[in-house]
C-alpha cells in the first residue's frame, strides 16, 4: 500500500513539474537508481544490479535526448557527451560487476544534481494593473490652489 501511494505521489510531482523541476527529478530517480546498483551489487543480486544500471541509462538517455542544442550551445553538447559517457562507464560496471564505475557515476551525478539545484526558476513578471475607466476608481489627487480659493469665502464657519 505505501509503495501505491509514494507511486501516486511522484505521479502526480511529475506532471504538475516544470521542466527544470522535472530535471532535478530525472537527477534524484539516476541517483537513487546508481545507489541501488551499488547495494545489489555488493548482496550479490545480479538480476537487480542489472535492472537498476539500465534504469540509470533509462534516466541518462531520457536527459540527453531532452538536451536543446541550438539554445544550449556548447554546453547542452558537452552534456550529451558527459551523459554518454556515463551510460559507458554503466555498461562497464554491469559487464564486470565493479564498484568503481558506478562510484565514479554516482559522484558525476552528484555533482551535477547540486548544479541543477542551484538553478531558479526566473518568477514571472507581474501584470500591470488594467487602467480604470471611471474617475472614481482613479486615487485622490487634491484640486488646484486657484479651485480651492475660489470656493473659500463660501466656506463654512463655525
Amino acid at each position: 500500500m505505501w509503495q501505491n501511494a509514494h507511486d501516486a505521489y511522484l505521479e502526480s510531482r511529475i506532471l504538475s513539474a516544470d521542466p527544470l523541476e522535472l530535471v532535478k527529478l530525472l537527477y534524484q530517480g539516476a541517483i537513487t537508481s546508481v545507489q541501488e546498483a551499488r547495494r545489489r551489487l555488493a548482496n550479490g543480486e545480479i538480476l537487480e544490479r542489472a535492472r537498476a544500471i539500465s534504469k540509470t541509462c533509462a534516466i541518462l538517455s531520457e536527459l540527453s535526448v531532452s538536451l536543446d542544442h541550438e539554445r544550449g550551445g556548447n554546453l547542452s553538447h558537452e552534456l550529451a557527451r558527459l551523459y554518454d559517457y556515463m551510460i559507458r562507464r554503466l555498461i562497464e560496471a554491469n559487464l564486470k560487476q565493479a564498484d568503481q564505475p558506478l562510484e565514479e557515476v554516482l559522484g558525476l551525478l552528484s555533482t551535477l544534481a547540486e548544479g541543477w539545484e542551484g538553478i531558479q526558476q526566473p518568477a514571472p513578471e507581474p501584470e500591470p494593473e488594467p487602467q480604470a475607466a471611471s474617475p472614481w476608481a482613479q486615487p485622490y489627487s487634491p484640486a488646484p490652489a486657484e479651485t480651492v480659493s475660489e470656493y473659500s469665502s463660501h466656506a463654512w464657519s463655525l
